[in-house]
Order: structure tokens, then sequence, then C-alpha cells
């Protein structure tokens, strides 16, 4: 018996990593420096791959990268990668395992000219988030021009795995567009 189950974003299905990262995490704003570092890093871990995947591995992704510290993750040697890329608890891709040294420190660049990521990031949305009514998951895109644009300042400060649809992934996970459906018990009123 009880009350009537939350409606939820189809997505997440009924896992209950995703269900909780869904429900506590996802189109939630942030605007902490550390986890959109780490988000940075993780969605462009998850190129080609679920989310879910990554997120199974996100406490191993947190160890290897000494918490996502961009300092300590920029000054992380080839040495130190290479120990990385033997941990079976992460996607031991070479690309993206080095590309987490490179994005630390563009990264660390763009926080020196902005003042922080956070103010550099949120300046594609106009700092607030851009809230959509997506029906139907089919309703959701999976681009649009602030991701291809977000995508072409990161790419020209020297990211890697920030392709347009990584960035609208990511825009959505950080909060700078809610695209929770509109049956979702997450959806703002």
């Amino acid at each position: 018996m009880g009350g009537r189950m939350k409606e939820r974003c189809g997505w997440c299905g009924t896992d209950p990593l995703y269900v909780l990262y869904h429900d506590e995490e996802w189109g939630v704003p942030q605007h902490d420096d550390l986890r959109l570092f780490e988000k940075l890093v993780l969605e462009g871990a998850q190129a080609g791959l679920s989310w879910i995947t990554i997120l199974r591995k996100r406490e191993a992704y947190r160890e290897a990268f000494l918490g996502f510290e961009p300092a300590r993750v920029a000054a992380l040697t080839d040495a130190d990668l290479a120990r990385i890329l033997t941990d079976p608890g992460i996607v031991r891709n070479r690309l993206k395992v080095f590309s987490a040294r490179e994005n630390a420190r563009a990264f660390l660049a763009a926080q020196r000219e902005f003042g922080s990521f956070d103010r550099f990031l949120w300046s594609f949305v106009g700092g607030a988030p851009r809230v959509n009514h997506p029906n139907t998951m089919a309703d959701v895109p999976v681009v649009t021009p602030e991701a291809e644009a977000l995508s072409k300042a990161l790419k020209k400060r020297g990211f890697k795995f920030v392709g347009p649809t990584i960035m609208y992934a990511y825009m959505q996970s950080m909060g700078l567009v809610d695209d929770h459906l509109a049956t979702c018990w997450r959806k703002p009123a």
C-alpha cells in the first residue's frame, strides 16, 4: 500500500544508484569549482559509454584523480597517469586519462582568467538555469547552440573531450539546463 510512487525522467530507470543521482544531483545548479571540474572529467570519460558505467566508477575516479583537485591533477606526471591507467576501477582509455591533466591545466587557466570556472561556465546561460518543458524524452535535445558555444570556447582554451553533445549533458547535469520531464517530481512547479 502506501503513497503513489514518484514519477521520474525515464532515463534513470530503476537502478538505485541512477535513481539517487537523478533525485539528488542531476539538474541541480552547481557553482562549486571542484564539483564542476570533477564532472567535466567524468563527462569526458563517459564519451561513448553509458553514464551509469561512469557513475559506478566515480569513487575510483575520485581516488585515482586525487579528489579532482585541479592543481593536483594538473601536476600529475606521465608516470602518474600511466599508473592510473592500470586501475581497473576506471575506464582505462589512454586519451581520456591523459586528457584529465590537460583539462586541469586549462581549467586553472580559466579560473585565473575569469576569477572562477563557475563564472565562465554560467555565462553561457546568462547566469541562471534554462528551464525547458519537455513532455517526453524525445523532446529533450542532445545539443543546443549554448552547448556548441561552450564546446567551442573550451576547445579554444585547450580542453579535450568537450564536444557539443558531451557539453549539453554536462550542462544538464550541472543544472545550467533543467530538462526534467514535465511529469517528473523534480520539475519545479
